[in-house]
């Protein structure tokens, strides 16, 4: 943190503030299960469209042999 910043400048980095867009009561899972949500989502994302490129190499193989 830099000592001559500005009052509003202070809360940056690590030492932010952690904002929340649902209420405790609502969502109790801790930081790591949201992370491991998150990276779960990523993996399949990329499965879907690894099998997806996949999928448009063999059609394209495909084609090339029945021309």
């Amino acid at each position: 943190m830099n000592p001559y910043s500005k009052p509003n400048e202070r809360k940056v980095g690590a030492q932010r503030p952690r904002v929340s867009h649902l209420p405790s009561r609502v969502d109790s899972r801790t930081r790591k299960e949201r992370q491991a949500e998150k990276e779960a989502v990523a993996a399949e994302r990329r499965a879907i469209k690894k099998s997806a490129r996949r999928h448009l190499k063999q059609q394209l193989l495909d084609e090339l042999e029945n021309t």
